[in-house]
This record gives C-alpha cells, structure tokens and sequence, in this order.
C-alpha cells in the first residue's frame, strides 16, 4: 500500500483545550498526518478532535468528521470548522464502527472512557478477525501503563499473539514512524 495516501483515524479525549500540552500534541499530529498525505478522520467534535483536525487543515492536509445524532442530543456540540468532509450517522455504535473499520491504521491520544472503547473494539475485532489487522498505536506513558496493568492482571487472557496488536509510541513522531512502517 502507499502509505502516502493511507486514512489515518485519530481517537482522544474532548476536553483538551486550545494551549493545553495535549491540545498542542494533537495539532502537531495534525500537522505531521497532513504533510505526509494522509486523510485524517476523528469523531469531528472538540478537543483532541478539533486540535487534530485544525493541524491537517492549517497543514494544506484533508480532514473528515464522523458525527452523530446521539452526541449531540447528548452534549450541546456541533462539528468543530475544522472538518472539510462529515460523515453523519445516528448512533454511536456505528460512528465507532465507521472510524474504526474506513481507517487504514489508528492513532489514539491521551483521553477517557470513550477514547478507551475505541481502542477496545478496534482490538477486539482485529482479534476476532472482523477487522483486517492495520496499525493501532497508543500514545504516551498513560496507554502504556494501563495497558501494563492489564496484561498482568489478565495475563492467561491476553496471549502475546494479541498484545502484538496493539503497539505503543512515547510521542506523535514515534507514533508516525510505526504506523508509516505498518509496525
């Protein structure tokens, strides 16, 4: 594949603000996505979303939002103006389902229990082979530290067969190199 043209799905929390250090690392990841071709996709809303959005786009990159009725019914939020495409749906489940399964690999900051899910459902159906297997990087000593608690406390459950699937990067370059590689 050429992986100048690969879609990149970025997940990470909502509450970064604009001159916040994740904020910022968001942007650079924008950035850096764009000016090596990529399409960057995120959930299209604020923070983490908007940060990585606004990097691509100020980058000369492209930029698409998956959105959805239930967040907004939920959380007064509309697509940040980053995003230059926006793919609607009703539910989050198949928001999830559409950021995970049109990316060619993922890119997961710092964020919650909602970055935590998309991590979750993009491993397991990688595991269960629903998913071709692409790319899943987490950033940052947060990700690798509960994923370390969780292999030890689970450890007869997560054979290393499928701890493989998802790999770690100390910072957004980091990041880039393992997903350009296909690492």
């Amino acid at each position: 594949m050429d992986t100048t043209t690969m879609n990149i799905t970025v997940f990470g929390g909502s509450q970064p603000k604009p001159g916040s250090p994740a904020y910022d690392e968001a942007l650079k990841l924008g950035r850096m996505l764009a000016e090596r071709g990529h399409t960057v996709l995120t959930g299209g809303y604020i923070g983490t979303m908007e940060a990585v959005s606004r990097g691509a786009v100020e980058a000369g990159g492209h930029t698409v939002g998956v959105t959805c009725e239930e967040i907004e019914t939920w959380r007064a939020v509309k697509p940040n103006g980053w995003v230059k495409e926006e793919i609607r749906r009703k539910t989050l489940l198949e928001r999830l389902e559409t950021l995970i399964t049109v990316c060619d690999a993922a890119i997961a900051l710092s964020g919650g229990p909602g970055t935590l899910a998309e991590i979750a459902l993009m491993w397991n159906l990688m595991l269960v082979e629903s998913l071709p297997r692409r790319p899943l990087v987490l950033v940052g000593d947060g990700w690798q530290s509960v994923f370390d608690q969780l292999y030890k406390a689970f450890d007869v459950y997560i054979p290393g067969n499928q701890r493989e699937l998802v790999r770690f990067a100390k910072d957004v370059e980091t990041a880039m190199e393992r997903v350009e590689s296909r690492d």
